[in-house]
């Protein structure tokens, strides 16, 4: 099926009048359709589909009948699973679904069987590596014939997949043997650098493969034994952990984005537009542009400032102009309240205490700086992952100082807040003055 390109484009400010455009050699890898390298099958094209024209299968369609969690050895979401999966199978087979039909909401279905979204959620997953659904950010979980070959969706490598292949490497480089028993899930995930949730769901997946077993213990027990030796290809060998996830992807493509399209200065797309352009969540996105602005690529503050961009990402150089400093340098411009907070508490410690001093408590301090409790306790939360100050509880306990802070001298301006559009304002006004 062709990938039909739309033309629309999103306003952006810029002094050229360029715009970001959808459909683009940018974008492309989210929309196109693409054949699979090893079978040659077209991946499904779910652009064309309009969530409005979808039928969502009704919660009182599944099942009356719920999976036994008091069944041993077997979690949740395995449970889960199987039962969704015998659903699927046995309706398409009555014909009282079909192919493309919505799975009900995660939460109906948590609600219905009384257990968490975060458990669905897993056992969607586990459903999808078998074939008989498959998920799209923004339109939902659609119903798929698992012998049907011709309706495969094109999918990054996720972090479950990248943790599935490191404990497989782990598995062969420690020389774990079949019937040995593997460290916890805890364990593991501190061995291969992965989250312990995404860890989890990798070796449940290598359960369902038969690689490993669990012994339906809980907490941080050895749960899981060895069946089999797993299988290696060798792009696992090589390339395990630098597969691409789609955060990676999209960070990639914001930058060539902004190499291509945009200047030092530009202000960039909202994460909502950005989002429906490239047809990720706002969430991807947002994780993309934090990795950005980590890199000094771009600042992003909240209102209507946006997202600025502070230099090319080809470049190490960042944006700064002369006139910009009789404001305010361009990263200080505009803290967020609990930013300010930071900075005044850290000058507090260092001019009125000592350490191991107890400070006021967090409703006094802001009574004094006249903010919400809430920025308080965040600003006091960044202080204390600086070794600043630490908490403890009990009828003696508080927040007492640690280190003293050293807190280089404030400019008056320094808090200052200005509109990025003023300084263009005045740049360009300054340009226009004739010399004397």
């Amino acid at each position: 099926m062709a990938v039909r390109q739309t033309k629309t484009e999103t306003s952006k400010t810029k002094k050229s009048g360029g715009a970001l455009k959808k459909g683009g050699s940018i974008i492309e890898p989210y929309t196109q359709g693409v054949k699979d390298q090893d079978t040659g099958t077209k991946y499904s094209d779910l652009q064309n589909i309009s969530k409005s024209s979808l039928q969502r299968i009704e919660i009182n369609q599944l099942p009356k009948e719920c999976p036994d969690f008091r069944t041993p050895g077997i979690t949740k979401d395995s449970l889960i699973m199987g039962w969704l999966i015998e659903f699927i199978e046995t309706a398409l087979k009555k014909g009282e679904i079909t192919e493309n039909h919505l799975l009900p909401r995660k939460d109906d279905i948590a609600k219905y069987l009384g257990v968490s979204v975060g458990t669905v959620q897993n056992a969607i997953r586990l459903v999808e590596d078998e074939g008989h659904v498959e998920s799209k950010q923004r339109i939902g979980t659609l119903v798929r014939d698992a012998s049907n070959s011709e309706h495969r969706m094109r999918k990054l490598t996720s972090k479950r997949d990248q943790a599935v292949v490191a404990v497989k490497r782990l598995i062969v480089e420690r020389g774990f043997k079949p019937g040995e028993s593997l460290p916890s899930a805890r364990e593991i995930a501190t061995l291969i650098g992965s989250a312990p949730n995404t860890t989890r769901l990798a070796l449940e997946f290598l359960a369902n493969q038969g690689t490993l077993k669990s012994r339906g213990t809980r907490g941080n027990k050895a749960n899981w034994e060895m069946v089999q030796m797993p299988e290696l290809t060798e792009q696992d060998k090589v390339t395990a952990i630098e597969s691409e996830t789609l955060i990676d992807q999209l960070e990639r493509d914001l930058k060539d984005l902004i190499q291509a399209q945009f200047e030092v200065g530009d202000k960039l797309p909202s994460n909502l537009e950005l989002s429906s352009t490239l047809k990720v969540s706002i969430k991807t996105v947002h994780d993309a542009m934090k990795r950005l602005a980590d890199q000094g690529i771009i600042n992003s503050k909240r209102g209507r400032y946006g997202t600025y961009v502070l230099r090319k990402p080809d470049t190490s150089k960042l944006y700064k102009a002369g006139e910009d400093d009789i404001f305010v340098p361009a990263q200080e411009a505009s803290f967020y309240n609990y930013e300010k907070v930071e900075g005044h508490l850290k000058l507090l410690i260092k001019e009125n205490y000592k350490v191991g001093d107890k400070m006021p408590s967090m409703g006094q301090l802001a009574d004094q700086l006249d903010v919400s409790s809430n920025t308080i306790r965040k600003a006091l939360q960044n202080l204390a992952k600086h070794n600043y100050v630490t908490f403890t509880r009990g009828r003696y306990g508080g927040t007492f100082v640690q280190e003293i802070p050293e807190v280089k001298d404030a400019k008056a301006y320094a808090w200052v807040s200005i509109n990025p559009e003023t300084v263009r304002t005045y740049r360009s006004t300054t340009k226009e003055q004739p010399a004397n």
